[in-house]
């Protein structure tokens, strides 16, 4: 039985299962596997038809048992634009779990929500602290450059995987909406397919000021 993402970026491809599968392994889940992520582009994520067709395709995969659509928000509202491109999904999937996460803006924010966890990672400065309100800032990729030595520049396919790997999910979750809604989305799915879930998510990562 697996999960397969629906991804924006070929950093996500290498990216996504990584994290994934480190949150299957926090909620002490190994039944369920994550699958190759299917690739699409940010205008397909906007198309009723591009949608269905991405979806479907999960949907023909070995074992396809859930479904998670993830792409970045860029400038938008995740509360805009999520609820549209779910009732597509969720339309073409038909009965299996199927949702839709969007970063708000980007990926990288939850990188940039735990970044003093990243110290010393990829060319991260040892004095990296997130900024008060990571979701607000823009271009989350290149406030992370700025914690990089000046001529080191970040890579997508390399950096993503591997932060991805070692990032504190505790902190993004206490500082991110948005990474808040795939741990959900996660654990939504597993109780669907009827797995063992235990308190979900970690009572170490809850924060009573989180919002």
């Amino acid at each position: 039985m697996k999960i397969y993402p629906i991804v924006e970026g070929h950093g996500e491809v290498g990216a996504v299962p990584v994290l994934l599968r480190r949150l299957l392994a926090q909620a002490q889940c190994y039944s369920v596997e994550v699958g190759r992520p299917i690739l699409r582009t940010q205008a397909q994520f906007r198309s009723k038809e591009e949608v269905e067709k991405a979806v479907k395709l999960a949907l023909l995969q070995p074992d396809c048992a859930a479904v998670v659509i993830l792409f970045d928000g860029e400038d938008d509202c995740p509360k805009d634009v999520a609820p549209r491109v779910l009732s597509w999904a969720k339309g073409a999937a038909g009965r299996v779990p199927c949702d839709v996460v969007i970063a708000y803006r980007e990926y990288e924010t939850w990188f940039l929500s735990s970044v003093e966890s990243l110290r010393g990672k990829c060319g991260i400065s040892g004095i990296a602290v997130p900024p008060e309100n990571p979701e607000a800032r823009r271009d989350a990729k290149g406030a992370l450059e700025e914690f990089m030595p000046e001529r080191r520049a970040y890579s997508e396919t390399l950096d993503q995987p591997a932060l991805s790997a070692v990032f504190d999910m505790g902190r993004a979750h206490r500082r991110s909406r948005s990474f808040r809604k795939l741990v959900k989305a996660v654990g939504e799915a597993l109780s669907r397919l009827q797995q063992p879930l235990a308190a979900w998510p970690p009572p170490q990562w809850q924060d009573s000021g989180a919002r």
